[in-house]
Formats: structure tokens, C-alpha cells, sequence
């Protein structure tokens, strides 16, 4: 991102560029798969690199997501996903390829996919999940304190500053929250499995913009 580039902009493109990425994964060559994934986490990285930028600027903003549709905004925590949305999805995944496979799986075959979890993954997914949570608390609670230490962003100007400052670092912390549990996850996935977990967070992102731009469309605008 430029400096003559503002984070909306870029978000724009980013996402734009987001949904090619996600056609990819949707046809992906068993070849290609690695690197196919690298292409996605790269990505991701550039998105969040971007807005640690935009962060360190104007954080009050960035917290804001203006760029975001009211639907997405109403379901983010500081200013993005949750991070533990990954094992929800993972389970979900898991589950619902795992009843599609159950007469496979039944007879001893492996499917590789998502329904094929093993022990060791489960543990691995239940260890992350566990301490994503604790993370997680403690950057809402840290943030919680901030809120209520509003007073002090009255004071002198050297005060405010010093406020809106630790306001950057926690939006830095969720947002690297966020980008390592979903490098921690594609981790201990397989290629195949890792496919199919980025497939199922990309259309969850694509498919709640796109309701929520629909929605943002059809409201009244104001008189």
C-alpha cells in the first residue's frame, strides 16, 4: 500500500484480487496445491501488513472498518474475524465430510479431506483452539481497559497520544492473533486438507461481503 493509497482502496483490490485466489483453490492441480497455498497465505500477510501500516496512522479508523459492509462490521471482533472462527469451521468441515464419508470410512478407507481427521490432529486443533481462546481474552480484555480509560484521552496532548498509541498496539495484536492461528492450523493440515479448510474460510469472507454489500444496497439512504 502507497502512501497515496488509502487502506479502503487497497482493501478493494486486495479483495478483489482475494476471489480470483479462491476461484484457484476451487480447481486446484494435486501438483500445484503447495504453492497454491503459499499464494493464499502471502496474501494474507500483504492484507495485514497493510493494515498495520494504515493502524500505525490512524487507528481510531482502522478500529472504525469503514470499508467494511454493516453486516461484516457487526461481526468483527477489533476490527476483524475472530480467530477461533478457524476451528469452528474446521469442525464444521470435518463433520459434514465425515457423514458424507461414513460408509468409507466405516470399511477402513482413508478419504484425506477434512472428514479425516487424525487423533493427532484433533489434539493439535483442541491444544490451538485452547490457548487462541486465552489470547483471545486477553487482548478483549486489555482492549476493555482502554475503553475505560476514556477520561484520559482529555488530557494533555502528549497523554492522548500516548493513549492512541496503545490503541495500535492492540489492534496489532488481534490482527497477529489472527494471522498466526490461521498459519497454525494450515500447519498441521495436509495440502489436500488445507485446500479444503481455505476454501471454506474464503467463502465464508466472499459470501458475507456480498450479502452484506447487497444489504448495504438496499437500505435508504438518508434524506
Amino acid at each position: 500500500m502507497t502512501t497515496t493509497t488509502t487502506f479502503a482502496q487497497f482493501y478493494d483490490s486486495w479483495f478483489d484480487q482475494f476471489h480470483c485466489l479462491v476461484q484457484q483453490l476451487n480447481t486446484p492441480n494435486q501438483t500445484d496445491a503447495e504453492e497454491l497455498i503459499r499464494k493464499v497465505m502471502s496474501h494474507h500477510e500483504d492484507y495485514y501488513n497493510a493494515k498495520s501500516m494504515a493502524a500505525e496512522k490512524d487507528p481510531l479508523h482502522v478500529l472504525a472498518s469503514p470499508w467494511a459492509t454493516t453486516l461484516e462490521r457487526s461481526l468483527y471482533w477489533i476490527a476483524g474475524w475472530r480467530p477461533t472462527t478457524a476451528f469452528h469451521l474446521i469442525y464444521t468441515e470435518s463433520s459434514l465430510l465425515f457423514e458424507s464419508h461414513i460408509i468409507d470410512i466405516l470399511r477402513g478407507l482413508r478419504t484425506g479431506d477434512l472428514g479425516d481427521l487424525s487423533p493427532t490432529q484433533f489434539r493439535r486443533v483442541s491444544d490451538l483452539q485452547c490457548d487462541t481462546v486465552k489470547e483471545e481474552n486477553a487482548i478483549t480484555e486489555e482492549l476493555s481497559e482502554w475503553q475505560d480509560n476514556a477520561s484520559e484521552l482529555m488530557g494533555s496532548e502528549d497523554d492522548i497520544n500516548e493513549n492512541i498509541g496503545r490503541l495500535v498496539c492492540i489492534i496489532k495484536k488481534a490482527d497477529d492473533l489472527r494471522l498466526r492461528t490461521l498459519r497454525s492450523v494450515v500447519e498441521f493440515l495436509s495440502p489436500q486438507q488445507a485446500i479444503e479448510f481455505l476454501i471454506a474460510s474464503a467463502e465464508l469472507l466472499v459470501g458475507i461481503r456480498g450479502w452484506g454489500l447487497n444489504h448495504d444496497r438496499s437500505r435508504p439512504r438518508p434524506s
